[in-house]
Parts: C-alpha cells; structure tokens; sequence
C-alpha cells in the first residue's frame, strides 16, 4: 500500500493560470502562520467547516472546481492552505494536524489533497516524501496540474528546492470531526501574517 493516489493533468492550463493570478495577488499572501517545519514558504489558511464551503467559494472563487474535486464527503472540517516555495525553502517531515490550534486533542485528518498549481521548467528539489513511520513510502515530483490524494496519517515532506523560481500549491487537510471537536473550530476564518488584510 502506498498511501496516496496521484491524478496527472486534473485540472487543465487556463484554470492552473486563473488559480495562480488570483493566489500571488492576493492580499493574504505572506510568510507562512503554520510553523516552524515551513521554510522559506509563503501563503495563508482558510479554515472552514461542510457548512460554510459556500462563503469560501464566494469569498475564493478559484478554489470552487479543486475543492469540488478534491473534498471527500465523510469530511466536515478543512484546512485550505496556498503553499509558494523558492529556492532554499523546504517542509520537514511532519504529520498535519493545523486544527489543534482550536481542537488540541484533534487526530490527524483523513486525507491530505495537493494540487500542484506552478511548477518552475527544470525544477530541481521540491519533491513531496511520504512515509509510513520509518517505511518509505513515494517520492513525488511536482508537475502542475497534478492532484495527489495520501492518507492524513502520513509522514511527509518537501524537499529543499535548488533552483530558481516559485512552486505553488493548494493544500487542502480533510477532517472527520466529532460534534465537541467541531464545536471549538470556527466555522470560516482566515490565518494569515500579511499586515495589509
């Protein structure tokens, strides 16, 4: 079992285009809130629960046709994050659980969606490793327009980044919550360090 499914060419060039025109104009872009494990990234999070998807879709138009695709049904919390990556930037290996901020006992989510938005010609480094405690599991190599799916119980992590230019993704953890643990989420906000929002 690898943990993780990957779909090349899911979402074709003038959506990639509209994602990334929207996601590096956007206000909220700045040094990255979610920890120390992120180096050199920049973005920010949306949190939200089933109910509010509407609001992030009017309030982030773009991520309509992702989450459509990627949001899983037996899901009712979510953790969106815009992820940009330069040269020397890189995630250590880490397990995602961004909801304990709110939740502090919360497990880890179901699934983890990655929708690789840019990636530079002849990028090198930048590749996302999955494990299973000390088993290796893949090695996955950006290329825009892949949607890879893994199991959010997964050790994973992204390679430093050698070359120049900006990798961008759209990240999306995927929780089953129980009605306590929902209840201390907010239902939609916005995580960003950006002094101009």
């Amino acid at each position: 079992m690898t943990g993780h499914t990957l779909q090349p060419d899911a979402f074709d060039p003038p959506y990639l285009r509209l994602v990334r025109e929207q996601i590096e104009k956007s206000p909220l872009m700045a040094a990255d809130s979610l920890n120390r494990d992120f180096v050199g990234t920049r973005g920010f999070s949306v949190v939200f629960h089933r109910s509010a998807l509407p609001r992030v879709v009017e309030r982030f138009p773009w991520s309509e046709r992702y989450l459509d695709r990627a949001l899983r049904a037996d899901c009712n919390a979510f953790y969106l994050n815009p992820l940009q990556l330069k040269r020397g930037s890189h995630v250590a290996p880490h397990i995602d659980r961004s909801l304990r901020a709110y939740a502090k006992d919360v497990l880890p989510p179901l699934a983890v969606s990655v929708l690789y938005v840019v990636v530079p010609d002849g990028m090198r480094g930048g590749e996302l490793v999955l494990r299973r405690g000390r088993k290796f599991l893949a090695r996955i190599v950006p290329r825009a327009g892949s949607l890879v799916q893994f199991e959010g119980d997964l050790e994973h992590g992204i390679e430093r980044v050698d070359s120049e230019g900006q990798r961008l993704s759209l990240v999306c953890e995927q929780y089953l919550l129980n009605e306590h643990e929902l209840e201390q989420v907010p239902e939609f906000t916005i995580e960003t360090r950006s002094r101009s929002y």
